[in-house]
């Protein structure tokens, strides 16, 4: 009788120890073996397909999600990915919390900071845009009238400045201009324009002497006639972090088999693009993939633009995030706080770089 009782208990112990090891391998065991024979050359692609969705409207920014897309790295992790639009950030963070969206593209702005501090749970998790020092995307055009007028930075002095929006990214460069002018606010007279397209009309009639432009309109400007580059913004904000991935809690936490493969299939194509672009490598094939899915169909206007700047190993300025998020609350934009430490996961895009290697710059 002892023996049979020994005998029930020791199997209970062990179906216990089973049930046990398989949930903890479902949700916190990674399988990030590198084996160079898959046909991703480093990971081994997921068991079953798996779709993941990602929130992007055809912003160049999203390069690194359409080249790898386009050239088979999601594939080679038996990752689907689908891009679905919003009509605005307000609405997609909401998504991204739920898990209904996995991946997403976020740019600094007060607003955003408020969806955090007030409880939507999302992750950053890389970069995804940032001024390249010298040939900046993001940055300031003089009209052809001011040529003569306006030479130095302190010679915004009176002069009309437009951005596109306040409490954003926008307004962050421009105050941290007028800083390193030299100036304040009152020194000058700023326009808010909400469409970039429409400070190209602006700015050719001279109803406003400067305008903080994007690219490709900064180029299409300058081809045209109506404005000219002045300076960089690298000049006075270095390393603004612009435009940042996001992922859902779910996907980064409960996912992670999925997030780590997502990542790196993602920084491959960011290095095909750094290639391209920085180095000149395979720059065709790039561009096509570019003018398939951006707004921006010229070949050879990408030949002259100044492109966004995409690390290829992901990393962010993120003393500069908590930077804007600083100046946004001190502006009276953002109610309550955000925990960075919980806010930023950078955990799974330094464990992709680690699977892959640095990239050589």
């Amino acid at each position: 009788m002892k023996k049979r009782w020994f005998i029930l208990i020791a199997s209970v112990v062990l179906l216990l120890g089973a049930c046990s090891s398989k949930e903890k391998g479902s949700t916190d065991a990674i399988d990030d073996d590198v084996n160079t024979n898959n046909p991703s050359g480093d990971l081994a692609p997921l068991e079953k397909k798996v779709k993941v969705i990602i929130a992007e409207d055809g912003a160049a920014s999203g390069a690194g999600f359409y080249i790898a897309k386009e050239k088979g790295y999601f594939e080679d992790y038996n990752i689907e990915v689908e891009f679905a639009q919003f009509a605005n950030s307000d609405e997609m963070l909401p998504a991204l919390a739920s898990g209904e969206v996995d991946i997403a593209g976020g740019v600094s702005t007060a607003s955003f900071f408020n969806a955090i501090a007030q409880g939507i749970d999302v992750k950053i998790i890389a970069d995804k845009g940032h001024n390249v020092p010298g040939k900046s995307y993001f940055t300031f055009v003089i009209g052809n009238h001011m040529q003569d007028v306006i030479k130095e930075y302190k010679d915004f002095k009176g002069k009309r400045i437009a951005i596109s929006s306040k409490n954003s990214i926008d307004e962050y460069i421009y105050l941290e201009m007028l800083k390193h002018a030299g100036l304040t606010q009152d020194d000058v007279e700023f326009v808010l324009l909400g469409d970039f397209g429409s400070m190209l009309g602006a700015i050719e009639n001279g109803s406003i002497d400067a305008a903080l432009q994007i690219e490709p309109l900064i180029t299409q400007g300058i081809e045209n006639g109506f404005h000219t580059r002045f300076g960089d913004a690298t000049d006075y904000a270095p390393e603004s972090q612009i435009a940042l991935v996001l992922g859902s809690p779910q996907f980064m936490n409960d996912e992670k088999n999925v997030s780590l493969r997502f990542m790196a299939a993602y920084l491959k194509g960011v290095r095909d693009y750094n290639d391209a672009f920085i180095k000149g490598e395979g720059k065709d094939e790039i561009i096509d993939i570019m003018t398939k899915h951006t707004a921006l169909k010229d070949p050879a206007l990408w030949e002259k633009v100044f492109v966004t700047g995409l690390d290829p190993d992901g990393k962010m300025f993120l003393d500069d995030v908590v930077k804007q998020y600083d100046a946004y609350k001190a502006n009276g934009a953002i109610s309550g706080d955000v925990d960075f430490d919980k806010a930023v996961d950078t955990s799974t895009t330094e464990k992709a770089v680690e699977i892959l290697g640095a990239y050589e710059r």
